[in-house]
């Protein structure tokens, strides 16, 4: 497994287009300051040794081990064991509801952006359990399979949006039913289903999934994101989502089916609003489930990568300093003298 320690480092990497497009500039400018002076054409067959290849190649040779000091800094590494482990948690799927009314601000900043900073804070409380990720409209798909890699799930969380389904809805039925044949084959182990949604537009079909889970052993968590007395829609554009005749949406948390649901599949109801309540009480009950033995990947005794990186960048130094601006003279004579002595072996 390969890996950055310090990946914050590669930040710096945007300093290489900004270098780039600095150098065009600076071209440009010398093209005009050399228009001053009589035809470019011309100019050129007054200076044949100076070569503009030469600067280019210069140039990219010291933009390339730019970017390798960053990634130096940026402390690449190998995992070079990796073992199996067994260790006791539990399996949780989140069930996230990405459908437009999930940007209302009731809950700030957002109630899509406050339920990830609610994954993201449960997610950092895991130790030794695993999780996945179904996101859900009008319909539904797996983001993430269950996993035990934490970072992975933080990252696929954040880059969840509304546009990922075209279909919009609220199909949690659809959620619920894909998130139950996600989990392991592993026994005697606590299963949760996270069910985030604002309820809005239900489609049906969610108690009987939630009761259908549950007897297989699965909890179904519903946690209600947003306010019952309603919230407009931000349209991204400065304004509200418009219904078909003109009129602004206005979207309200239908508390009383996520109760139903989350009744149906044996887990409990949570509020989310603007405290961090639900939190406590998500970490509060998943910590009730049974832990089992659950087998994990782990990659371990990462070794530091810098040394071979670092000796690239030597030598792609060494060879920049190497190579001169114009054309070498003493090549040149070199060159001269190869071609007199050709020519009197001919004569001769």
């Amino acid at each position: 497994m390969f890996r950055f320690e310090n990946p914050i480092y590669l930040y710096l990497l945007v300093l290489i287009p900004m270098l780039v497009l600095l150098r065009r500039v600076m071209q440009k400018n010398r093209k005009k300051r050399l228009k001053k002076f009589g035809d470019l054409d011309l100019l050129k067959s007054l200076m044949p040794d100076v070569s503009n290849t030469r600067r280019a190649v210069k140039f990219w040779l010291l933009m390339a081990a730019l970017a390798l000091i960053i990634v130096m800094l940026a402390r690449p590494q190998m995992g070079s064991k990796i073992s199996n482990e067994t260790r006791n948690g539990i399996e949780a799927i989140i069930a996230l509801d990405i459908s437009n009314s999930m940007m209302a601000e009731d809950v700030v900043p957002s109630r899509l952006d406050k339920s990830k900073m609610l994954i993201e804070n449960m997610v950092d409380n895991f130790t030794n359990d695993k999780v996945g990720l179904v996101v859900f409209a009008g319909d539904a798909f797996i983001q993430l399979p269950i996993t035990s890699d934490y970072v992975s799930a933080k990252m696929f969380m954040q880059n969840t949006t509304p546009s990922l389904i075209a279909s919009q809805g609220t199909n949690i039925a659809e959620a619920i039913r894909m998130a139950s044949s996600s989990f392991t084959k592993a026994e005697n182990i606590g299963r949760a289903i996270i069910v985030i949604t604002d309820g809005e537009d239900h489609e049906g079909g969610a108690e009987e999934a939630a009761a259908a889970a549950k007897k297989k052993g699965i909890n179904v968590f519903v946690l209600g994101v947003g306010s019952t007395k309603g919230s407009l829609i931000p349209d991204g554009q400065g304004g509200y989502m418009k219904d078909n005749t003109g009129t602004e949406v206005m979207s309200s948390l239908n508390e009383n089916m996520c109760k139903q649901i989350a009744e149906a599949g044996g887990g409990g109801y949570i509020h989310v609003d603007n405290t961090n309540v639900a939190q406590e009480k998500l970490n509060a009950a998943l910590a009730k489930l049974q832990k089992g033995e659950i087998d994990s990947v782990i990659y371990s005794e990462f070794d530091e990568q810098f040394r071979a990186v670092a000796i690239i960048v030597l030598i792609l130094l060494i060879v920049e300093v190497c190579i001169m601006e114009s054309r070498n003279p003493l090549l040149k004579d070199v060159k001269l003298f190869k071609s007199r002595n050709k020519v009197k072996e001919n004569l001769q």
